[in-house]
């Protein structure tokens, strides 16, 4: 009876994580803290189906006060026990299609993708450390992966890499200090996936990268602390289920 908390999501693949968690007996899934900075028809209506094990939470990972709140209703919503898996899923990609020289959106970039992923995770390892899994999946991507980093270099989004590649080192960093106490940190590339930020012309449905990315965080353990995990999804070479390079 495992509980969860989703960041980012209002839609695409952190609305999926709930719904397929949801989906699930409540022996494996006792709750999902499903959190979004605004309102979300998708999520609402998933809510309100559940019984009472999808808990939607007002939480906006670029302000510290939201995030705070949003850690002390969850602690009062698990009556007393800990939270077993953190999921930082929120976060954005812009563009700057005439080059890195003019990239003037690494500051709105890194606020969302690393220091609200820091913030999450520093308010929320009090419930974890008292939770029985101890997990923490940061979703990133291969696209921030600076070893493969000429291969996409023709994607005209720098910030997006550069704070991905940032969110690998402090996934890394929490996994070393937190790993005496059986934490398994990770970094997660769900693939790239027809949402909102993906497009229409990505690889994989949302649901595919979901059930993927779930299978992964399922499976993963001490071992896996300070990994960076790739989907295994059969037909598609790219997503072997082999750890990507940094």
């Amino acid at each position: 009876m495992a509980s969860y908390l989703i960041t980012g999501a209002s839609r695409g693949l952190g609305l999926e994580l709930a719904r397929q968690l949801a989906s699930l007996p409540v022996s494996e899934v006792s709750k999902v803290f499903a959190t979004a900075r605004g309102g979300s028809p998708g999520l609402e209506e998933l809510a309100e189906k559940s019984s009472g094990r999808v808990v939607v939470v007002k939480l906006d990972v670029t302000d510290e006060r939201s995030i705070k709140q949003a850690a002390v209703e969850v602690e009062a919503n698990l009556d007393g026990k800990g939270l077993d898996v953190l999921i930082n899923n929120a976060g954005i990609m812009q563009y700057s299609p005439n080059g890195v020289n003019t990239m003037d959106n690494l500051t709105e970039s890194f606020t969302s993708n690393v220091l609200g992923v820091h913030w999450v995770t520093r308010a929320f390892i009090p419930l974890l450390q008292k939770g029985t899994l101890k997990k923490v999946a940061n979703i990133s991507t291969t696209v921030g992966s600076i070893a493969l980093a000429r291969s996409w270099h023709l994607m005209p989004a720098p910030a997006y890499k550069i704070t991905k590649a940032a969110l690998n080192s402090l996934t890394v960093q929490y996994a070393l200090d937190y790993e005496k106490e059986g934490f398994a940190f990770f970094a997660l590339a769900p693939g790239w996936l027809r949402t909102d930020l993906g497009g229409e012309n990505a690889d994989l449905s949302v649901e595919q990268g979901a059930k993927a990315s779930l299978e992964k965080i399922f499976g993963a353990g001490t071992e896996q602390n300070g990994q960076f995990l790739k989907v295994l999804v059969k037909g598609w070479n790219q997503y072997d289920g082999i750890n990507s390079p940094w």
